[in-house]
């Protein structure tokens, strides 16, 4: 069993197609569990996300990471997945997730996003991220681990503290945190379509500025309006 977990905070416009791309995957229904958990939305976000979901609840930790932590802890699969409410996630994801979980020395499994919102401006934003995402990871300096895109053990996961419950910057610490415990791995084959719709209001190299300051001062930091996604 694999668990999928997607925070979600006002995405009516986004977590259908998200949703019913993870119902057609290329294992079987039965292999996978999917888990929204909402912070609060005063949408409809809750009621499309019951007509796909296997579970749809409203989060009790704080932040994007703590809504992560509550899906995880609700999570039946040993192996957990969490992606985002505005992604597409192609066909193959969840079995690529499951062969690469095969290889018991892994703890960890990552890997690049593609825009959903096709232009030259944002294939070159996502191709600098996954360069930059790649550098790391074979380097080794640091892992680049996106939480739209993201799979863990749940035992490991938990036994490494979980996800921090900040602004930003969460997704990349953990790694730092799970490769104590075994391997963390990037894998080519393990792709997600990601929603370009926040760089595109705030622009790109403003949006990456603010992720890095706010990385850079502990993940807690107000100032931006960016990263305030909203989540309780």
């Amino acid at each position: 069993m694999i668990s999928v977990v997607i925070p979600a905070y006002n995405e009516e416009e986004n977590i259908a197609q998200c949703l019913v791309s993870l119902r057609h995957q290329t294992v079987p229904r039965s292999e996978y569990e999917i888990i929204v958990v909402d912070g609060d939305s005063k949408d409809q976000t809750r009621e499309i996300a019951q007509k796909y979901a296997d579970r749809v609840f409203i989060q009790t930790s704080r932040k994007v990471g703590g809504a992560r932590n509550d899906g995880i802890m609700a999570a039946r699969g040993d192996v957990v997945a969490t992606t985002d409410a505005d992604c597409i996630i192609p066909p193959t994801w969840i079995e690529t997730i499951k062969k690469g979980f095969e290889d018991k020395e892994i703890v960890q499994l990552y890997g690049p996003v593609y825009p959903i919102e096709e232009s030259i401006n944002n294939s070159i934003s996502l191709l600098c991220a996954n360069t930059f995402s790649r550098l790391g990871y074979y380097t080794r300096i640091f892992y680049y681990t996106l939480g739209c895109n993201t799979a863990f053990r749940k035992d490991a996961f938990i036994r490494a503290g979980m996800y921090l419950c900040i602004d930003a910057g969460d997704d990349l610490e953990i790694a730092l945190r799970m490769k104590k415990s075994g391997q963390v791995k990037f894998d080519n084959a393990m792709k997600v379509g990601f929603s370009m719709r926040r760089y595109q209001q705030y622009g790109s190299l403003r949006s990456l500025y603010e992720w890095m300051y706010i990385v850079a001062h502990g993940g807690e930091v107000q100032k931006y309006g960016y990263t305030k996604k909203g989540y309780k």
